[in-house]
């Protein structure tokens, strides 16, 4: 896309911003206007995901047709088909008159469905036979009804993780994602956040007639160093408090650290991972440990029980049998007392009568041990997977990974 065409976009649609991420997101929207496609635009919440279907809308055949935003999230699961397919009168309580719903009220227009991760798995199915032929069904009806809409959808779940995890329909998932657009976090925006910092303050000098605030440049190292969880939405927050409670207008680090939240977990000024360099080194050190723990405690209690075995079986082959009141102290050795293991496994074999293990239980491996941990653990906690997970200390995400490794995921 020439330059000149690009800077019309950003100023018809009040776009602030230069990084390239943004720039080959819109190249990529409008590249895609003018033809029939699904588009799938993925990004974190707040990073302006709705601004993309509304350009996909204005630069396409459908143009002069119906556009509609919404928010599948805030819609109630109960509700959201009759919403999306309309419904006929008497179906349910209060459906006093017929509804078209929105695919029939936009036919020929554009639909965007804004935090389409969120819908429930009986509406991605209805979802989908529109995308692949039309048709849909009204709530309450028995008549197939037809319908002309382009779907533009968003979202800011990990659609692969929700498929791995059986919240989202894959085949829905291939439909919706003809074209996908990633737009890029605020924190990778570089200079930008300055920028759109200075278009805010302009704002609110604007509309309230006030003086204007500006950074001083160590405010600006500070500004694009804070990884901005919420965005653009928290940005523009944090600079309309400062511009209405800042006594000072030259904007300082120690002013700026007054607004700025200060919860560790959510915002601190630390290097930001990508999606993709998750390491499960740690999960399996931790479960490694627990189960060379296990045998370490299981290998010493029977060394203490094969222990005791050997010293009654000495004490009755070498020394007569005689009756308890003549038998000398000196002949038998005080026994000491096992001391309890605090494991499961010491518990059930403190209540059972000692067997010698066989040589398999000797040769179990990383996984048998491994296998043996998950099974208790799903037993314990009555097939919970999420609660089995927390007992032994490793993610959802690596429980179910390794449940279908051995075979337990059915």
């Amino acid at each position: 896309m020439k330059t000149s065409e690009l800077q019309n976009i950003k100023q018809r649609y009040s776009i602030v911003g230069n990084c390239e991420a943004l720039n080959n997101a819109l190249d990529v929207a409008l590249k895609v206007a003018p033809i029939d496609l699904s588009v799938l635009i993925i990004g974190e919440s707040g990073v302006g995901k709705d601004i993309l279907p509304r350009i996909i809308h204005d630069n396409s055949p459908r143009r002069r047709e119906k556009y509609f935003a919404i928010n599948c999230g805030a819609i109630p699961e109960g509700t959201i088909d009759s919403e999306l397919f309309g419904h006929v009168k008497g179906s349910f309580t209060g459906a006093v008159n017929d509804s078209q719903g929105y695919f029939g009220v936009a036919n020929k227009g554009t639909l965007f469905l804004d935090e389409v991760g969120e819908l429930p798995m009986a509406t991605q199915a209805r979802l989908l036979r529109v995308l692949e032929n039309g048709e849909y069904i009204p709530v309450g009806g028995t008549e197939i009804r037809k319908t002309d809409v382009r779907i533009v959808a968003a979202t800011n779940v990990n659609i692969q993780k929700a498929i791995s995890e059986g919240r989202f329909r894959e085949d829905l998932y291939y439909r919706l994602n003809q074209v996908q657009i990633q737009i890029p976090a605020l924190r990778d925006r570089g200079e930008d956040i300055v920028l759109l910092f200075r278009l805010f303050a302009l704002q609110m000098a604007e509309k309230y007639r006030m003086d204007k605030i500006v950074l001083t440049d160590e405010a600006k190292q500070m500004l694009m160093r804070y990884k901005w969880p919420g965005n653009i939405r928290q940005l523009k927050s944090i600079t309309e408090q400062l511009s209405i409670l800042s006594a000072e207008r030259t904007i300082t680090p120690d002013i700026l650290m007054q607004f700025i939240p200060q919860d560790l977990e959510t915002t601190q000024l630390a290097t930001i991972h990508r999606e993709g360099d998750h390491s499960f080194e740690n999960e399996r050190e931790i479960l490694y440990k627990i189960l060379f723990e296990l045998r370490s405690n299981v290998n010493d209690m029977r060394r203490e029980m094969t222990s005791l075995k050997k010293q009654i079986e000495d004490v009755q082959g070498t020394t007569p049998v005689q009756a308890p009141s003549q038998l000398p102290r000196t002949q038998l050795a005080p026994i000491q007392p096992i001391q309890p293991i605090t494991h499961p496994v010491a518990e059930v074999a403190e209540a059972e009568e000692y067997v010698e293990p066989s040589p398999e239980v000797e040769n179990l491996n990383v996984n048998d041990w491994s296998r043996q941990a998950l099974e208790k653990a799903l037993n314990r906690n009555g097939g919970n997977r999420k609660k089995a997970a927390q007992e032994l200390g490793i993610s959802d995400r690596t429980l179910y990974r390794r449940l279908k490794q051995y075979g337990l995921d059915k």
